[in-house]
C-alpha cells in the first residue's frame, strides 16, 4: 500500500485539515514540509509569530499543536495510523515542532469519523450564547477529551468563572493600554484579508454588561473605528480552563492537541466555543508582574462554551502557501 503522505490528493486533504485549526488572531503560524519518503514536518512560521503578545511562543505552540491534532485525525480518516515524534531534536531545525508519518491501520471508527467531520464545522463563535446548561454526559466527554491528550479540563463553577472573568477583564484593560500590543493587534484584527486575521464581521458584539465573557477591551482599542453592535452575553457563562502539570514547550504542544480535541468534541455535541486568553497572554508578557493565577495547575487556554447560533468560517491561506516538498528530511 502506498504511503498516504506521498499521494498528492491525500496529502492536500491532510494539510487542509491542519489549516482549519484555530490560532491566536488567526495568524496561522505554521508551515508544513513533506519529503519523498512521506515524512511530514510541522514547522513554526516565525514570520507569523506575535512577538509582543506571545514572547514565549506559547500561543504559537498551542496553534501548531491544534494543527497537529487535525493532521492525526485526517490520517486516521484515511485508515492509516499517525506516528508522531514531538521535537525538537538535534537533527532537525529548532522550528520543526513535530514529525509525522503514516502507516497502514484499521478503518476509522464512527467516533473518529465524527471527530474528523467536526473539523470543518468548528468555528470560533464570539457572539452571545444561549444559557442552556450542559448535560452531564457532555461535560464528561469534554473532560475525557482533554485527558486523552494528557491534559486536564476544569469546568468552572459560577463563582470560579466570575473570578476568571474579572482576571480576563483586567488583563484586557491593561493590554488595551499597551501601545505595542495594540499596534500588533491592528495587523490581525478587523482586517479585510481573505487569507488570515479576524475579519470585522467576526468581531464580538460590544457587551452591555461587564465583565464580558469575550475579548472586548483590548480589541476595541485595536479597532476603534470598526462599528460593532451591542449584545447581551450570558449572565453566568460556562467557562473551562485547559491545564497541564508542567509548563514547558512540550506541554504547550500537547495542550494544543488537547485544545483541539476538546473543541472538536464540543462541536460533535452541538456546542460552540470562543476563547479568553488575556490572563495567560499578560502573564507571558509581564511575568511576575501579572496577577497570579488562583489555582495550582498551569493554565494553557480558557474556553467559553455554550449553544451558539452558527459562526462564519475565518479565512485560511491556500494549501500551496503553507506546504513545501523536499527530497530528504531536513
Amino acid at each position: 500500500m502506498a504511503n498516504l503522505l506521498v499521494r498528492d490528493g491525500s496529502l492536500r486533504r491532510v494539510i487542509e485539515a491542519a489549516q482549519a485549526a484555530p490560532s491566536l488572531h488567526n495568524t496561522q503560524p505554521w508551515h508544513f514540509a513533506v519529503d519523498d519518503g512521506g515524512t511530514l514536518q510541522v514547522r513554526a512560521d516565525l514570520d507569523r509569530a506575535l512577538w509582543v503578545a506571545d514572547p514565549r511562543a506559547r500561543a504559537l505552540y498551542l496553534s501548531c499543536g491544534a494543527a497537529l491534532f487535525n493532521i492525526r485525525a485526517a490520517i486516521r480518516m484515511n485508515g492509516f495510523n499517525p506516528l508522531v515524534w514531538p521535537l525538537p531534536q538535534p537533527t532537525f531545525s529548532p522550528t520543526v515542532l513535530a514529525v509525522v508519518r503514516a502507516e497502514p491501520g484499521r478503518p476509522p471508527s464512527l467516533a473518529e469519523r465524527e471527530m474528523f467531520h467536526a473539523i470543518w464545522r468548528r468555528h470560533t463563535d464570539r457572539r452571545p450564547f444561549d444559557s442552556d446548561p450542559l448535560p452531564g454526559p457532555v461535560r464528561t466527554a469534554l473532560e475525557e477529551a482533554a485527558g486523552f491528550e494528557f491534559a486536564s479540563l476544569r469546568l468552572l463553577s459560577s463563582r470560579d468563572a466570575a473570578t476568571v472573568l474579572t482576571l480576563a477583564s483586567r488583563a484586557g484593560a491593561e493590554l488595551a493600554r499597551d501601545a505595542e500590543h495594540q499596534a500588533e493587534m491592528q495587523d490581525w484584527v478587523g482586517t479585510d484579508s481573505e487569507q488570515d486575521g479576524i475579519p470585522a464581521a467576526a468581531l464580538p458584539e460590544r457587551a452591555r454588561r461587564r465583565p464580558a465573557p469575550v475579548r472586548d477591551n483590548d480589541m476595541a482599542g485595536a479597532v476603534p473605528t470598526i462599528p460593532r453592535q451591542s449584545g447581551d452575553y450570558e449572565q453566568f457563562p460556562l467557562l473551562a480552563v485547559l491545564t497541564t502539570e508542567r509548563d514547558e514547550p512540550a506541554d504547550w504542544l500537547r495542550a494544543g492537541q488537547a485544545m483541539q480535541r476538546v473543541l472538536l468534541t464540543a462541536t460533535v455535541h452541538g456546542l460552540a466555543a470562543s476563547f479568553l486568553y488575556q490572563p495567560i497572554e499578560l502573564t507571558d508578557m509581564r511575568g511576575d508582574q501579572a496577577p497570579a493565577w488562583p489555582w495550582p495547575e498551569h493554565p494553557q487556554m480558557i474556553f467559553r462554551l455554550g449553544y451558539g447560533h452558527g459562526a462564519a468560517a475565518a479565512p485560511r491561506r491556500p494549501v500551496d502557501e503553507v506546504l513545501s516538498r523536499t527530497t530528504t528530511a531536513e
